[in-house]
């Protein structure tokens, strides 16, 4: 009898979650974002937040949580209720990144308290230099720094971010040696390099494209593993003389660890939908992403495989965050 009530409750329990997940959503989810509203991270998630609202017939809310290396955002998702209503934004310095330069200062370990959901985009950095340097290429670079160590510059936009381990990754692969200058924010690194205080930098192309279409900086490359089709005339870096490098800006959905299968599947089953549609496609295309999806377990992987990577560019760099 004690076993016959044990499987009834537990059936009982199934169909309950089973009811729940095929009415899923019956009300607003929070999107948690961990940058500040008007960043390329928050640009990308409201355009993604917009398409699940009309997908979802219920509003996905942003929930700006800045701060603490984008870790303050990612606890805050991991300690949510495990109900699917709660998600987080995670982008390439948020699950790769942050946690190798603020191990043991943050409560959460984003790959054992964060559920992988779907990834949503990816994209590149560019490598730009200043129109005042003569630098017309990669290799022009690489060349003049080898021959005058600690005489270049190159700004990013802020410790720890992908453009800073990215630029570090191309300085250890080329064996060369470029002073690193942290900015509060990629818009005033972007200006330095403008008028020539900054030689060099490695951003984000959802953040610099426009300044490079309209010369006022020099994009050279960009960082992933094939051409950008936002930027199609320039090579990648590892085309441009440095075999091997890539360093591509990635993002996705997490949740809490708990969330029932069910609902994680109807989550990457929507957010898949709205990636792949034409709308979210051509927006994207517009500040310089691309659609990625793909499986819960095929994000986690990257997660697990990106963290190795980016763990080991900031043992050998000492990045650290102020």
């Amino acid at each position: 009898m004690r076993i016959a009530n044990a499987f009834a409750g537990a059936s009982a329990a199934l169909l309950a979650l089973a009811v729940a997940a095929a009415d899923f959503p019956v009300r607003p989810i929070r999107l948690i974002v961990p940058q500040a509203p008007g960043s390329a991270s928050d640009t990308v998630a409201r355009l993604l937040a917009g398409e699940l609202t009309l997908q979802l017939k219920q509003q996905v809310v942003v929930d700006n949580r800045p701060g603490g290396a984008l870790m303050i955002g990612m606890e805050m998702t991991a300690r949510a209720v495990p109900d699917g209503y709660t998600i987080g934004y995670g982008p390439v310095g948020a699950l790769a990144i942050s946690p190798n330069i603020v191990r043991g200062t943050v409560a959460v370990d984003v790959q054992k308290d964060l559920l992988p959901i779907s990834q949503t985009t990816t994209g590149h950095m560019l490598f730009a230099a200043s129109p005042t340097t003569p630098f017309k290429s990669v290799r022009e670079v690489i060349d003049y720094a080898k021959q005058n160590p600690g005489k270049l510059s190159n700004a990013s936009s802020g410790n720890g971010t992908p453009g800073h381990v990215g630029f570090e990754l191309f300085k250890y692969m080329t064996g060369t040696n470029i002073v690193h200058v942290p900015y509060k924010g990629g818009a005033a690194g972007i200006t330095d390099l403008i008028s020539g205080q900054m030689q060099l930098m490695m951003e984000s192309l959802n953040s610099i494209t426009p300044f490079a279409k309209s010369g006022r900086v020099r994009g050279l490359a960009v960082s992933g593993g094939k051409r950008s089709a936002a930027l199609p005339e320039l090579p990648t870096i590892a085309e441009a003389g440095v075999p091997g490098y890539e360093a591509t800006t990635w993002t996705g959905i997490v949740a809490p660890v708990g969330v029932p299968r069910a609902i994680v599947v109807k989550l990457n089953a929507e957010i898949n939908k709205a990636i792949a549609s034409q709308s979210l496609r051509e927006k994207f295309a517009q500040i310089g992403s691309e659609s990625a999806g793909g499986t819960p377990e095929q994000f986690g992987e990257l997660i697990r495989k990106e963290g190795a990577k980016w763990g080991e560019v900031v043992k050998r760099s000492g990045a650290k965050v102020d």
